[in-house]
Parts: C-alpha cells; structure tokens; sequence
C-alpha cells in the first residue's frame, strides 16, 4: 500500500494525519487478542459447519471484523457528526431498551436482550456510547449558552436511564452509567460539597443494593466467604491463572473453558491466564492501561469543554469495564457479569465498544478549523 502523503487531501488522507494512530494500533492489537481468544475459549469442535462451536466461533470473528470496520467508519467524522450519530443512535437504542422491559427475551431473571433471527442484541450497550456523548453535549451546552437547562437535562436523562437498567435489571450497566456521568460532572468542575453528596449517594446506593437486591448480596456473600460449592465459577477462574503459570499450558490445552459456562465471555480472561500464562495477561493489562493513559494525555490540552466531557466519558467507560471483568476474574471484586472490551464473546459487546472508541478516535483526532464545531 503506497505511504499517504501529508499534502493528501482527501477524507483517508486528513483522517489518516488527524487520527491517534498510536490508540488506533493498540485497539487493532484488542482485537487481533479477540480473535486468538475466540479460537482459544471455544471448546473443542468437530470442524464442521453445523457445530454450534464452529458457528460461534465464526460468528464471533465476523463481529470483530465488522467492530473494526465501524470503528474506522465513525472515527472519521467531523464533532457534529458525531453529535448527529450520537443522538440518532440514542434514541433508538433508548427506545428499544425501554423495550426490553415489555417483550425483552428473560435470560436468568433478566430483560436485556431482543431476540433476532440468528442472534440476541442488548440494546443498553449501544445505548452508553450516545449516553455518554448526549449527557456530555449537555453539560457543555449548559455553559456555552447562558440559560440553557443543560445540567439538569442530563441528570434527568441519566435518572430515567438508570431506572429502565435497573427495571431489566442490571445492576452492573446501572453503576457504569452512574459512574461514567459522576466523571462527567466532575470534570465539569463539580464542587467539592457536591462531589461529597454524590460519593454519598452512591455509597448509600451500594449498601442499599446489597441489603435489598437478592442477587446483589449473594454475590458479595460470595466474594466475601468463598467456598467451592457456592463460588464454583470464581473460584475455578482463578485456579486457571494457578494452571497457566508464567507462560501458560498452549493454545487449546486449558480445561477452564470445559467447565465455565462463561468461559468465553464473563471470563475469558481467565481462559487467557491458562492458555498463554502470566505474561500474556500482563500485556492485555498494559494495552488496556495504554489505551486509557493515552487518551487522558490527549485529552489534558483539550480547549473544548463538549470534547473533553465526551471523550473523557467515553474513555471511563472503557476503562471501568475492563477493571471490572479482570478483576471479577481474579476475584478481587465481586463477580460482575460485564464482558472484557473486544475479547469477550458476543457481538452486541463488541460491536457497541467499537462504536464506543470510533467516537473516542473521533473526539480526539487533531482538528481541522472546519471539524471544530
């Protein structure tokens, strides 16, 4: 492929100089490790194109090229594209996740998934990267124009979202959304009085969820007096880092993914720490961190206070959600079923992260004075 001069002046040519190819790469090695992981978590199979491995498998790898297709599409766009995407986008996964509630397809107790011909979608993953872009647009928008309701906008977009996730209910996604527009705030410059009350509430929120969320106490429970009867699944995820070693047991040798029914997708990492050991987990650790710190940096110097609401959220969320699958993996947090960014199976997860950082790409390309607004 012939180099792209900087003189180019075409769509490829001002994207390919404006965009953060080092986050670019790093996402590109994501998915390359998604692809080696969608091989090494299925269980064994025949090779024929009926088997439901065999199907999975390939399923998985479709998602993942198209998930870096659409990455590269929308971190192409200009800020009002992506304000444009962001809000159409929103309200249609908005509206579909309300509809989850009403004829969502039940999967252990919960309404997250609409069940299409071939595959489920869980509309409340789509629906954080908009969240996280129009709650952003608002924030900004409510200093940019005096009078404008922006703030108190977004808190109430942020109430009515929370209480459809926690109706389905998904206490996970709940405390990610809460946490994500909590960032937000805080960047805008929140007080420290009221970031005081908001660590309060969502301290109280936690107790309370635990007291009176059933499924919430038994997890805790769990992470607090493991036993092998009742922590079967965390604590066989982390024998499987104890199985791997330093440098693991070879692609399609480890046993976790026989005994797992997560495997593939809540722990996967672990499938990782057993297949290819110690060192390979700390490079998908470091790719993860690199991701964030780079966007951070970037994000330090940046003039506009919507970019920096948005692509600050964006990258929280992210981050937040890779913490809390590897964490969950090696038992240092309760088991949370929260899919690991572009490694987990499923491709409603990892088509709505490549929607999350092909907007993250977007906010933070360097910009030409006709992509300033």
């Amino acid at each position: 492929m012939p180099a792209i001069s900087r003189a180019d002046t075409s769509l490829l040519g001002r994207w390919w100089w404006s965009v953060d190819r080092v986050t670019l790469l790093a996402l590109g090695v994501l998915i390359g490790i998604g692809y080696v992981l969608a091989l090494a978590a299925m269980p064994a199979f025949s090779g024929r194109i009926s088997d439901p491995h065999t199907m999975a498998m390939i399923k998985q790898i479709i998602f993942l090229g198209l998930g870096g297709a659409l990455m590269v599409v929308l971190s192409m766009c200009t800020l009002r594209q992506v304000k444009l995407a962001a809000l159409g986008s929103g309200i249609v996964f908005f509206l579909l996740t309300g509809f989850t509630l009403l004829h969502g397809t039940e999967v252990d107790g919960a309404h997250r998934w609409i069940s299409l011909p071939g595959f489920t979608i869980q509309p409340s993953e789509f629906l954080r990267p908009a969240f996280i872009i129009v709650t952003g647009w608002l924030i900004a928008e409510s200093r940019r124009t005096p009078g404008f309701p922006g703030k108190r906008a977004a808190l109430g977009l942020f109430l009515i979202t929370a209480l459809m996730l926690k109706m389905q209910p998904d206490i996970g996604m709940t405390a990610l959304f809460t946490l994500v527009v909590f960032a937000q705030f805080y960047l805008d410059g929140l007080e420290i009085k009221w970031v005081a009350v908001a660590a309060a509430v969502i301290a109280v929120a936690a107790i309370g969820a635990f007291v009176f969320i059933s499924h919430v106490h038994t997890r805790v429970e769990l992470f607090l007096h493991p036993t092998n009867t009742n922590a079967y699944q965390a604590l066989t995820a982390l024998s499987a880092f104890g199985n791997g070693g330093m440098f693991g047991l070879g692609p399609g040798e480890g046993q976790v993914k026989h005994f797992l029914p997560d495997a593939r997708a809540d722990f996967v990492f672990a499938v990782a720490g057993e297949e290819f050991g110690l060192f390979f987990c700390a490079f998908i650790i470091l790719v993860f961190a690199a991701i964030v710190i780079r966007a951070m940096m970037r994000l330090l110097a940046e003039p506009n206070l919507f970019v920096l609401l948005a692509a600050g959220g964006l990258i929280a969320g992210f981050g937040l959600q890779a913490f809390v699958n590897m964490a969950s993996s090696l038992s240092l947090i309760p088991t949370k079923g929260m899919t690991l960014p572009f490694i987990s199976y499923g491709g409603s997860s990892v088509l709505a992260i490549s929607m999350q950082m092909g907007f993250l790409l977007a906010l933070t390309r360097k910009r030409h004075q006709g992509d300033l607004t």
